[in-house]
């Protein structure tokens, strides 16, 4: 057992405790509180002066796909299979090296676990996949199966890798239409599949790259939507609503401007990075009040970095948020549990309850301070890293 005393333990969900104790037994959270008695014999982690916060999360990630360090720009990246602009059949699982530069920066950082997604290059990009930034050798050992989720694209990135070698989609339009083609094959395909249960004579053809849409078009399969326009965002819902997807806005980057179309819809985002330049069009309205008015208006917004190795700062970013007036409550739940929300996963991660993961993240000072640092990373009750 391990006990963790004297901390400002942040539960998010509850309660913040100015000095708690957690309790750990077989990588569960046994126990939470002011008052918790430590039990004789367990080993004592003294966080005087330290936050203890849940397991940071970051649900829209390239870590490991993106290969870093890139030492030959020439070799694409492992994040966006961009020989066609719709590829759902292929897998982020496939692209997970446990020895990425990324990942023990990111551990190191206090994430204990990320989605790590396909790249938006494409119309449709492929399946998505959760991990535990776990320390071990195979990919394995790292992915949480069951919690998998399809990248889609909208507006500039899939126009930009095929118009302008006139190639298919070129336009809005033509994104938006091969989406629609695409899930409408899916659908007629699922809808064979389940015919062929009872009447084997009615059964499909196999086709690799629809049976990987099943699942979305059965709303089974959470999609991930890239949209950072605002009518892009819209246009990612109307195909939504049409197709009956469960779905997400990924940026969302101009969600302010649309705030009452998703309140009216509770659509849920996952909004950042703020670290780029204004490099394209689309991200020339970004502003870092974004998420502080998506979330006064009750939407549910997870923060990400939407890159590799810098997740390492996402919390140091999140401060500047707050200085553009997100609330220190909706700062840590962007972090933790809205996104184990998106994953699927609020069951076991993205807060300090009993029964939950021990993924433990302590700080000694306030996590979203660029003054502070991540002095332990805990997953799954095992120490994965430690500067106390």
């Amino acid at each position: 057992m391990i006990a963790i005393i004297n901390g400002k333990v942040v539960t998010v969900t509850g309660q913040t405790f100015e000095k708690g104790t957690v309790l750990i037994e077989d990588g569960k959270i046994k126990a939470v509180g002011a008052d918790v008695a430590v039990p004789q014999g367990a080993e004592v982690i003294d966080a005087s002066g330290c936050w203890v916060t849940p397991g940071l999360i970051d649900c829209h990630t390239h870590i490991s796909n993106f290969n870093e360090p890139n030492s030959n720009p020439s070799i694409p990246l492992d994040g966006n299979e961009m020989s066609d602009p719709v590829t759902p059949q292929v897998r982020a699982m496939d692209a997970v090296n446990p020895k990425d530069y990324a990942i023990s920066k990111v551990r190191d950082a206090g994430f204990t676990t990320v989605c790590i997604l396909p790249g938006s290059a494409n119309v449709i990009g492929g399946t998505g996949t959760v991990v535990k930034l776990r320390d071990v050798p195979t990919a394995e050992e790292m992915i949480v199966p069951g919690h998998e989720q399809m990248k889609f694209a909208m507006g500039e990135n899939p126009k930009r890798c095929y118009g302008t070698d006139r190639k298919y989609p070129m336009t809005r339009m033509g994104v938006a239409a091969l989406i629609r083609q695409t899930l409408y094959a899916a659908k007629n395909y699922s809808d064979r599949l389940k015919a062929g249960e009872t009447d084997p004579s009615k059964l499909p053809e196999p086709n690799f790259q629809l049976d990987a849409l099943v699942p979305v078009v059965r709303g089974e399969m959470r999609c991930r939507f890239h949209a950072h326009r605002s009518d892009d965002i819209m246009t990612a819902i109307r195909i939504a609503e049409e197709f009956h997807l469960d779905y997400t806005i990924e940026h969302c980057t101009e969600g302010y401007m649309i705030t009452d179309a998703l309140k009216a819809r509770n659509v849920r985002c996952t909004i950042g990075p703020y670290l780029w330049s204004p490099s394209k069009m689309e991200i020339w309205n970004m502003k870092l009040e974004n998420p502080a008015i998506l979330s006064e208006a009750g939407l549910t917004v997870s923060l990400t970095a939407d890159t590799g190795s810098q997740t390492s700062i996402l919390p140091a970013t999140i401060g500047m948020l707050m200085r553009r007036g997100l609330s220190e409550q909706a700062a840590f739940e962007g972090i933790t549990i809205n996104p184990a929300k998106t994953l699927g996963m609020e069951d076991r991660v993205g807060s300090l309850e009993v029964g939950k993961d021990a993924d433990i993240a302590i700080f000694d000072g306030h996590p979203f301070s660029s003054l502070s640092l991540c002095r332990m990373t805990i997953i799954d009750g095992k120490v994965v890293h430690n500067t106390l």
